[in-house]
């Protein structure tokens, strides 16, 4: 049988929280305010599903684009081009 390649195979260390923050979810990081052209990591929450990138972006460095809704919208270099992804701000830490 063909093995699933679904949006979180082969995340099992890439997705993984430290013992000592396993089931928090940090508030202040949930409720922080970006702005446009903000640099970003996008750093994944794994306890927290909605608005998550995908497992290939973590640890990728972006720039704050705009907003839809509750989620932002970060310009990352991948190759040679420039993407848009959409993720919560609990999945992104501004340097």
């Amino acid at each position: 049988m063909k093995r699933p390649k679904g949006f979180k195979s082969r995340t099992r260390k890439k997705l993984r929280k430290h013992p000592r923050n396993r089931g928090k979810i940090s508030i202040s990081r949930l409720f922080q305010k970006l702005e446009k052209g903000d640099k970003v990591v996008i750093d994944i929450e794994p306890s927290y599903h909605k608005g998550m990138p995908h497992p290939r972006y973590q640890g990728r460095l972006g720039i704050i684009e705009g907003k839809i809704g509750r989620a932002y919208v970060v310009l990352i270099k991948d190759g040679g081009k420039i993407k848009k992804i959409y993720a919560n701000p609990i999945h992104l830490k501004k340097i």
